[in-house]
Order: structure tokens, then C-alpha cells, then sequence
């Protein structure tokens, strides 16, 4: 098992959702690969927690990454769920199977797994958490 590619990925996802159209539309470059300290106005995305397992086989070292993407409505943003899920649809839709050059292995496989959507600070906030898998070969 190696988490080696932990940050090859990361850099890739975190590059390809600056560069999608669709997403820069609606959140222009509100996309952090850290939580900001203070949330801002309008609907963002971060990039979140990652669960790395081993994934080799006989032939090569591999690993599988369950990471979450999350789409959150900043300060004072109010309103409902709309902007939120139109956001994470369009992060659902740049990742799922998007053909990312890794800097360290070779991406196999990328899939979305699950989305869990639901109110945050007190119901004053929106938040949809996305998470994928990517498959990795090391060899």
C-alpha cells in the first residue's frame, strides 16, 4: 500500500475543477483546497478528507482514494439548496471518470460513490458533500 499518490491526486483534482467551465460559472474561483478560515460569500468548494486503502496486486504497489468534495454556501448566503446542488452536480460531473494526469502513478479509474446533501450553522448554511473513488496503480 502507498499513500505516495495521496497528493498527485489532489493536485489533479483540485487543477481540473479550477479549469471546468460549467464549475467556474458558478462559483468563479471559490474552489480551495483547504477550508478558508472564514467562509465566503456565495457558494464555494474545498476539497475534504480522503481515505487511502491498499489496492496492489501481484503485478504492482496500487491504491484506492475515497475523497470528499464539498459544496458549501458561505457567509450570509441564506436561501435554500438550489445554487449548492447545481454546484455539486457540477463537480459530480467534472470528475466522474475525468481522465486526470497524475504527477506521481496512473489514475485507472475515477467514479462517483455518494452525495449526502443537508443544512449546517444552525440550518443557516447548505452544504452537499460529494464523495468519489480513484483507483491507482504504482507500478
Amino acid at each position: 500500500m502507498s499513500f505516495a499518490a495521496s497528493i498527485a491526486l489532489q493536485g489533479a483534482v483540485y487543477q481540473h475543477l479550477r479549469a471546468d467551465p460549467a464549475l467556474n460559472d458558478m462559483v468563479g474561483d471559490a474552489i480551495f483546497d483547504a477550508m478558508p478560515v472564514e467562509a465566503p460569500a456565495g457558494v464555494f468548494v474545498s476539497l475534504g478528507p480522503e481515505d487511502v486503502v491498499d489496492a496492489g496486486d501481484m503485478t504492482a504497489a496500487g491504491s484506492r482514494h475515497d475523497f470528499v468534495v464539498s459544496v458549501l454556501s458561505g457567509a450570509g448566503q441564506g436561501g435554500g439548496f438550489a445554487a449548492v446542488k447545481a454546484a455539486a452536480a457540477a463537480v459530480a460531473e467534472a470528475l466522474d471518470q475525468a481522465p486526470l494526469t497524475l504527477s506521481k502513478g496512473r489514475l485507472t479509474a475515477l467514479w462517483f460513490l455518494r452525495a449526502k446533501a443537508r443544512r449546517v450553522e444552525n440550518g443557516a448554511a447548505r452544504r452537499v458533500d460529494l464523495t468519489f473513488r480513484a483507483r491507482i496503480d504504482l507500478g
